[in-house]
């Protein structure tokens, strides 16, 4: 779907009044000494707590009332159907892990786009105030220290590189094989960053992000920002990543391809 430069200034505008919404119904939970989780999973540990679901329905109540017709694919409430061929792409907490920890890694994800990807990504992290807004007409980081344009960084060697995942265990023990091989070959690698590892990267301050085993909630927001500032974000085997998966996101095209020969070598 072609999207006109009017449709983007229009669409960037109800993202920031979804990222708003978000803002309100999360931030009165954030430390709270009485917040309670509840586990998504009979084994192992996916939580979720009330900020993720109020942030979400308020969301949804803002798409309501301005782009009713729109699809929807929340991470919380799943899929509902639309009729112009957008799809808006909601993860209310990315990092309820650290949500529920107190640090602030966490941030709302969103996104619209059809079915070939974001055209529009935001990554917001209401307690320290950063907004990352990312489209075809560029980037641009909105927050407490005043307002900048987002550019990634230029090339250089992997030798040179930080690289970012959530987990070190990353999925599968192939996977988890995959990624330290190229971990290996960097200079620095940090773990635990959740979506704001994609923002740094849009921010030039990080070279790599890898990850796999992901929701299209998970990365459709970060593809939007990071495309917006020059990075490239595709999966394993270098085709779209919008599904979710394997996916990796890389500052320039030369450190994509030098990590991208890596992973493929080791799967």
């Amino acid at each position: 779907m072609t999207v006109s430069h009017d449709q983007i200034a229009a669409l960037t505008e109800v993202a920031h009044a979804l990222a708003d919404a978000a803002r309100q119904a999360i931030l009165p939970h954030f430390r709270s000494v009485d917040l309670v989780s509840d586990n998504k999973l009979d084994d192992g540990f996916d939580p979720v707590t009330v900020a993720d679901r109020a942030a979400e329905q308020a969301m949804r109540d803002v798409l309501a009332a301005l782009r009713p017709d729109d699809a929807i694919l929340g991470e919380e409430f799943g899929a509902t159907s639309g009729t112009t061929g957008l799809t808006w792409v909601l993860d209310p907490i990315d990092g309820t892990r650290a949500f529920i920890s107190g640090t602030p890694t966490w941030g709302v994800l969103i996104a619209v786009g059809d079915d070939a990807g974001p055209v529009i990504g935001v990554i917001d992290q209401p307690y320290i105030g950063e907004r990352f807004t990312g489209s075809p007409a560029g980037a641009d980081l909105q927050g407490p220290h005043g307002n900048s344009t987002l550019k990634t960084r230029g090339p250089r060697p992997l030798s040179e590189a930080t690289i970012f995942t959530t987990f070190p265990e990353v999925g599968t023990t192939a996977e988890a094989k995959a990624f330290h091989a190229v971990a290996g070959q960097t200079r620095l690698t940090r773990y635990g960053m959740d979506c704001y590892a994609y923002a740094l990267l849009a921010a030039g301050q990080i070279d790599l992000v890898i990850e796999a085993q992901l929701n299209a909630y998970d990365i459709q927001g970060p593809i939007g920002v990071i495309q917006g500032a020059g990075g490239i974000v595709t999966d394993w085997a270098g085709g779209p990543a919008h599904n979710g998966g394997r996916v990796i996101a890389a500052a320039n095209a030369d450190i994509h391809k030098a990590a991208l020969a890596i992973l493929e070598e080791h799967l």
